[in-house]
C-alpha cells in the first residue's frame, strides 16, 4: 500500500452561506492541494462532517472530488459509524472502484468491549471489497482502541492493512510501531505528534492542517520518512503555532478559519458547530502571516 505512504489529508466540506455544499470551493481546495504535494485524499471523514451530510450529499461529493482530482491521486473514501450492519451495508452498496481504501472510524458512543471492537472490524474486513484503515480517535468516541485489538485485527486479516491512529497517546504509537506486522502501516491522525511518529517508522499522516499547508506539511513528512531529522523537525517547528489554533475550540471550524483566509473556501460549518470566533481568527491570522 505504497498509496497510503506521506501525506493524506482530511478534506473540509465547503459549504455556502445557506449551508449548501459549496462544489466549487471544494474542487478549488483539492486543486490546491494536488498541486502543492499532497499524497492522497481523505473523503468523508470527521473533518469533512461526515455526520451531518445526507447519503445524496455524499454521493455528489464524492463524484465532485473524483472530477476534480482527476485520477491524479489515490482516493480513500471513509466508511464507519457505530451501527455494524449499516457500514457493512453502505460498503456492500457502495461503488468502491474509485478508492484505494477505506478509512472506517471505531463504533462511537456505544463504548464496545475491545472483543467488540474486534469483531466490529471483522465483519467490516470480511464485507469490504477493498483495504480497510482501522480508525482509532478515542477523543471522540469515547473508547480507546487498545493496541492489541489493533494488532490482532492487522495479523487476522489481510485486508486490514493500517490504522490511522488519533489518540495523541506517543507510548500507544511506541507499541503499535513495535509490534506492528513488516507490511502493516501506522499513520497518524495527530498533526502536533506526527513528526516524531514518523521518525520512530511511521508511514505518514491523514492531516487535517495538511490541507491548508500542503507544500509545508508534506515536505515535513518526506523529509522525516527520509530519516532527515533536523529539516523535518525545523519544519514541524513552523507549522506548531497554527496546528494548536486550528483544535483551539472545534474541528472543522478551526481549518475552515484557515482556509477561508487563503481564499479557498468559506469558513461556515453545520450546527451543532458553530464558526470560530473572531478572537480565534485574528490568531489565526496572525500565524499565517508569520508563516
Amino acid at each position: 500500500m505504497n498509496s497510503l505512504v506521506g501525506m493524506g489529508v482530511a478534506l473540509v466540506t465547503p459549504f455556502k452561506s445557506d449551508l449548501s455544499v459549496d462544489h466549487e470551493a471544494l474542487a478549488k481546495v483539492v486543486e490546491f492541494n494536488i498541486e502543492n504535494g499532497t499524497d492522497y485524499l481523505v473523503i468523508s471523514g470527521t473533518t469533512g462532517e461526515s455526520v451531518t451530510i445526507t447519503k445524496e450529499e455524499k454521493k455528489a461529493i464524492i463524484q465532485t472530488i473524483i472530477k476534480a482530482n482527476a485520477g491524479r491521486l489515490p482516493l480513500v473514501i471513509g466508511i464507519g459509524g457505530n451501527n455494524t450492519a449499516a457500514v457493512v451495508e453502505e460498503l456492500k452498496t457502495t461503488d468502491l472502484t474509485p478508492f484505494v481504501a477505506v478509512l472506517s472510524v471505531a463504533p462511537y458512543y456505544s463504548k464496545p468491549t475491545q472483543e467488540g471492537l474486534y469483531q466490529h472490524f471483522k465483519a467490516i474486513a470480511e464485507a469490504s471489497s477493498k483495504p480497510i484503515i482501522l480508525y482509532n480517535v478515542p477523543g471522540r468516541t469515547a473508547k480507546n482502541m487498545e493496541p492489541e485489538t489493533s494488532l490482532r485485527l492487522a495479523r487476522d486479516f489481510e485486508s486490514i492493512v493500517a490504522i490511522k491512529e488519533a489518540g495523541n497517546n506517543p507510548e500507544q504509537y511506541k507499541i503499535l510501531l513495535k509490534n506492528k506486522p513488516e507490511d502493516f502501516l501506522v499513520i497518524s491522525g495527530d498533526d502536533d505528534l506526527v513528526c516524531d511518529v514518523v521518525l520512530q517508522g511511521g508511514s505518514g499522516v491523514i492531516s487535517v492542517i495538511g490541507q491548508a499547508l500542503p507544500e509545508l506539511f508534506s515536505t515535513m513528512i518526506h523529509k522525516g520518512l527520509e530519516g532527515d531529522r533536523s529539516t523535518s523537525k525545523a519544519l514541524e517547528k513552523k507549522a506548531m503555532p497554527l496546528i494548536n489554533l486550528i483544535f483551539e475550540e472545534n474541528n472543522p471550524a478551526g481549518i475552515k478559519a484557515v482556509l477561508q483566509q487563503l481564499g479557498l473556501c468559506n469558513d461556515s460549518v453545520r450546527l451543532p458547530l458553530v464558526t470560530a470566533t473572531d478572537a480565534l481568527k485574528s490568531k489565526i491570522k496572525d500565524a499565517l502571516a508569520q508563516l
